[in-house]
């Protein structure tokens, strides 16, 4: 399931700057995986050929340091289960792949903002509060009422 925290997380195991620690830290082996060509595909239009090698239609070729900062994110979310990652990171472009991993495994992240996810019926727990949410509506609603982001 995914779980949100809102607001400010201060875990010895939360990492601020995904895509730096990303540069640091990524494996080869995530890169090689069909999950995260789909990432690229998705998120950066782009083709992830192997770990040393992204096509870009708008760039060319390129390495992997210089994918987006969301699909950087997304990868680490993904394949590290070590860490709790600020999500606020990724565009809401990102929000249908945080629920798509979710769905997969249990998942925490930090958002600092009300991330627009495009389907009316999913399961996120804002572990704040403990409450799931089932609608982007009742999401915002919670998080607002609750003062999560003051």
């Amino acid at each position: 399931m995914l779980k949100i925290y809102f607001g400010d997380y201060t875990g010895k195991n939360y990492i601020n700057n995904p895509d730096l620690f990303f540069d640091n830290t990524y494996s080869d082996e995530w890169l090689e995986s069909d999950l995260a060509k789909e990432i690229v595909k998705d998120i950066d239009k782009s083709e992830l050929v192997g770990p040393n090698l992204v096509v870009s239609p708008f760039l060319g070729p390129i390495s992997i340091n210089r994918i987006s900062g969301g699909a950087k994110t997304l990868i680490q979310i993904a394949f590290d289960d070590e860490h709790v990652y600020n999500a606020s990171a990724c565009g809401d472009n990102c929000a249908e792949w945080l629920l798509k991993i979710g769905n997969s495994k249990d998942v925490l992240v930090r958002l600092g903002h009300i991330m627009h996810f495009p389907c009316e019926n999913f399961d996120i727990k804002i572990e704040n509060t403990g409450e799931i949410v089932h609608s982007p509506n009742e999401l915002a609603e919670k998080v607002v009422i609750d003062g999560l982001l003051d």
